[in-house]
Parts: structure tokens; sequence; C-alpha cells
């Protein structure tokens, strides 16, 4: 039945990305409690507001089923923990496994990355729902990125925001270093904040580590991925200012 809620939405490299459809189904919401184990059950119970509740027994279920298709395992053998700053693992039998993945949701949109040895983060953000735009600019972007940003208005301003802020939530959340990490001293490329696709970008803080970023939007959400790049050939470094 979770094959009903679930459809791919691409294969970026080694990269797949999976569409979870979190609308209100309490037949689906049954069976996806059903896929969780003790404890995960237990956090479904404390939720007390019921969006997050169903987002959490979707999602939980269907990243428990994709993990099972790429393992070849059994539910009953998977279980999932969090690494220090909160990033979550897989682990078969109790060993970690190698491969990685990440989950986004915001109702009724959920998303979930998965992939094998390489880092990677994914964030998608439904509707351009109005926010004080400047203000979080300047606690999350960079200059180049704020000015981008306050100059523009409208549902253009809405929409340039949510790009940002999607693409850096996602390589954000690949690096899992959680709120460790100032965003305000990272930029995102300047080819990809002004339209590309994709691009790659270098860490500043570790210049050896690649990201490829890729905007994953449709007009239903707005939506990135951030892939760690492992190669022995430095790749083609997008531009960013100085």
């Amino acid at each position: 039945m979770i094959q009903s809620w679930i459809r791919p939405v691409c294969r970026i490299g080694k990269v797949s990305v999976v569409h979870i459809d979190l609308a209100l189904d309490e037949a689906h919401e049954r069976h996806a409690v059903s896929w969780l184990h003790e404890q995960e059950r237990q956090r479904w119970q404390r939720y007390r507001v019921e969006r997050p509740r169903r987002e959490f027994a979707f999602c939980r279920s269907a990243l428990r089923y994709l993990l099972c298709q790429e393992l070849g395992c059994n539910n009953s053998d998977l279980s999932i923990a969090a690494a220090d700053h909160g990033k979550p693992y897989a682990l078969l039998r109790g060993k970690p496994v190698s491969i990685k993945f990440n989950v986004s949701h915001s109702d009724p949109h959920g998303l979930i990355t998965i992939t094998q040895g390489v880092r990677v983060g994914v964030d998608v953000e439904a509707g351009l729902r109005k926010r004080d735009f400047d203000g979080i600019s300047e606690m999350v972007f960079g200059p180049n990125e704020r000015a981008e940003i306050l100059s523009a208005r409208g549902a253009i301003k809405a929409r340039l925001f949510f790009r940002y802020w999607t693409l850096k939530e996602a390589l954000l959340k690949g690096l899992g270093t959680g709120l460790s990490t100032d965003l305000t001293k990272i930029e995102l490329p300047r080819d990809v904040r002004h339209g590309a696709p994709r691009g790659v970008f270098q860490s500043p803080t570790d210049p050896a580590t690649y990201w490829q970023l890729q905007d994953l939007s449709t007009q239903r959400y707005t939506a990135a991925i951030a892939s760690e790049i492992v190669s022995s050939d430095p790749p083609r470094v997008s531009h960013t200012e100085t």
C-alpha cells in the first residue's frame, strides 16, 4: 500500500528522489503506522497536532520501505538512529550501512533522497507563504544573497527567497552540521542564484569538498537537493564572488 503515496521524481547521478503524498487519508496513515517500530510509534503518539503527526508517519514509513528495497531486508531488521547534530542514519541488524538519505516535508508534499556512500540533503517548501523575507535574510543569507532579495519585489521576492532558502537548507542538511554552520558565511554560486538549475559548490571551510546543487522546484512547490561529489578530479566550480 505504501507505493500508493510515493512516486519517483528523478534520478540525478546516483541520487534517487521520491515524492511523498502527505494528503489526509486515515487508511493510509493506519498502514503507515504499522511500519513504525515501537519507539517511532511512541514518537508518533506524542505529536499533539494532526498534521505533523501524519507527516511523520507517512515520511518515516516511506523511508523504511525505500531502505528495505535498497538493502533487500525486512523492516524488522532495520533501525534508524540520529548523529550528533540530529541527522538520521540507517542500521541493518545494528550495523551502520553505506546508504545515505535525507527527508523533508511541507504539507502536502514530502521528498526523500537516497544514495550510496555520499552525503545528501533535501528541502521542500510548499507554496509561497508570506514571511518577513528581509528580516530572515539577515540571519541566513550572505551579503550578495541579501542584496538580491532586498532589491526584489512582490511575488519575485517570494520566489527568490524560497529558492535560496531551499538550496541552502539542502546544503546545510547535507553537511549534517546543524546550527553550528553560519549560513551567512557561505553563499550559493552566482550562476545558480541567477537561474541555473544546477551548479557546483566548493566549501570555503573545507576546500577539498564539493557539492552538486540541484533546483527541483515545480509549480506546486520549491525544492532543492545537495549531494556530495566524490571524485579524484576536482569538478569545475560554479562562479562565486569573493
